[in-house]
């Protein structure tokens, strides 16, 4: 039923539908975008509904290649749901805000109490409380390209204007010191730091964060440091948290038992704010209104948290040689790397490789384009480099997740495919 001031259609003539208002999104999404389930995503889910099997690497979601939570993670969820009907503490429960204050002084992060601790249903919500405090319109923040593309998306929708400092893929895709300090402006409140890197797998050694570090120090800058993958490092090399390394910065640290313990589903996150508190006593006023307004974060999620960091799920096996994660690694990298037209960074942390695209090989001018005729073809879900807000058309990432034998289809696949491949006008070959 439909009705328009004096007169109610129950069945409305046709002319009616041309005087009605296009109902359109906001203005404020425009230039925000996630392309790791965009439009090459929902062709693949289409094709996925007519009965074709696709192969999706465009996600980190270790349950899709059958890697799971460990048992004593599922034995606290279930335990966890006796006492998890009713709301929590905005912030976390007690068992869990506590575990995560242990869990930061042994990253050597000082200071960090309950307080200090906001849980959330995966770190996305919690970018997106720390970004909608701080922002005001037109406020820069330096984000590094290529990036996990919410940060970038998160930061445009609070009216944030987002100066991208580029990765240095000559460099082992380390940040540019120069290039920071060269985005620097007055206007710039806040640095984006993610480390081990999405897309690249990028690991940086304590002399780069420290550079940039002194860079924050000297335009006293918030640093948000983005550190999921901590626990997920290969090749014995040693992560290191930007808070423990900076403790007179205000710092907020991200992190979350998503990929360490084989529980994206659970929506399992946390940040926590250490440093000069005392200089951000307003800003973090801003931060408990916005997580008291969304009531709390998933309290059965919440209750692995103690259980997780008191016994953390050592990942080792997985990450050392022999181990499956390794394995696959060596494997992608290599194969990768051997594909005329291609090359790539071996990643050293995570489960993803960023390979760049000989674009005069194959005349790329659109990698959105590429990932999906290779999709068309070869039944293979890739992201292109654009989605992680790289300016130029010449990479993709890689999901390695997936075990050895699948990965040598997907590695035969794109070597057949980039036989004879030559884009055209970016409309496909």
């Amino acid at each position: 039923m439909i009705e328009n001031r004096r007169r109610v259609y129950r069945n409305p003539p046709l002319w009616y539908n041309f005087i009605m208002k296009t109902v359109r999104k906001t203005t404020k999404l425009e230039g925000v975008g996630y392309d790791i389930r965009g439009p090459v995503a929902d062709e693949a889910a289409r094709m996925t509904a007519e009965g074709v099997d696709i192969i999706s690497l465009n996600t980190g979601n270790p349950a899709r290649f059958d890697l799971f939570a460990p048992k004593f993670i599922e034995d606290a969820f279930v335990a966890g749901l006796r006492g998890a009907e009713g709301y929590s503490d905005s912030q976390g429960i007690p068992e869990a805000t506590g575990a995560i204050c242990a869990y930061s002084a042994f990253k050597g992060i000082e200071g960090v109490t309950p307080a200090d601790v906001y849980t959330g249903n995966g770190v996305s919500e919690l970018i997106g409380i720390a970004l909608q405090a701080l922002l005001d319109n037109g406020d820069e923040i330096l984000i590094p390209t290529p990036d996990y593309p919410l940060w970038t998306s998160i930061a445009t929708l609070c009216g944030g204007a987002v100066m991208h400092y580029t990765c240095d893929e000559e460099a082992g895709w380390l940040p540019d010191i120069a290039d920071i300090k060269k985005k620097v402006t007055p206007r710039t409140k806040a640095i984006v730091i993610i480390n081990p890197n999405n897309p690249t797998g990028a690991l940086y050694p304590k002399e780069n964060l420290l550079e940039i570090l002194q860079v924050a120090r000297e335009n006293e800058l918030v640093v948000f440091a983005d550190e999921i993958y901590d626990r997920l490092v290969m090749d014995g090399l040693t992560h290191y948290s930007c808070a423990a390394l900076a403790p007179d910065l205000f710092t907020i640290t991200f992190n979350g038992l998503s990929k360490s313990h084989m529980i994206a589903g659970f929506r399992c996150g946390w940040m926590c704010v250490s440093g000069a508190k005392s200089r951000a006593k307003d800003y973090i006023e801003g931060i408990q209104m916005l997580a008291s307004m969304r009531l709390c974060a998933n309290v059965p999620a919440q209750s692995v948290i103690k259980a997780a960091l008191d016994k953390p799920f050592s990942a080792a096996p997985l990450l050392a040689p022999g181990g499956r994660l390794y394995e696959q690694r060596e494997f992608i990298w290599r194969a990768v790397s051997d594909i005329p037209g291609l090359s790539a960074v071996k990643p050293q942390a995570a489960f993803y490789l960023f390979p760049k695209i000989d674009k005069k090989k194959f005349s790329i001018i659109d990698d959105e384009q590429f990932v999906l005729d290779f999709l068309h073809e070869h039944h293979v879900l890739l992201t292109h480099g654009r989605g992680f807000n790289w300016p130029d058309t010449d990479h993709f990432r890689i999901v390695y997740l997936p075990e050895l034998p699948e990965l040598r289809v997907i590695a035969k696949r794109l070597a057949v495919f980039l036989e004879s491949y030559q884009q055209v006008g970016g409309n496909g070959k």
